[in-house]
């Protein structure tokens, strides 16, 4: 194997270590302490909810709202 073969070959290896050591380090650095994750989550808000409006009436409500306006349509 010449010089530049064995130079790339540890480039490469050096390349795969760094990748893979990379995502391990930080996610080990994030997950280690809850103050981390707090305070990253605390840079965005992820679900807002609106406010609750009005509740929708119940189905008998609405069964006693349509007897009274059929009512008041015989009655007229």
């Amino acid at each position: 194997m010449s010089s530049i073969g064995r130079s790339k070959a540890l480039l490469e290896i050096g390349k795969f270590a760094l990748y893979v050591t990379v995502p391990i380090v930080l996610t080990y650095s994030v997950v280690s302490s809850s103050g981390t994750i707090h305070k990253l989550m605390g840079f965005r808000p992820y679900v807002v909810y609106p406010p609750e409006g009005p509740r929708p009436p119940s189905p008998e409500e609405l069964r006693e709202m349509a007897r009274e306006i059929a009512r008041k349509n015989k009655q007229q």
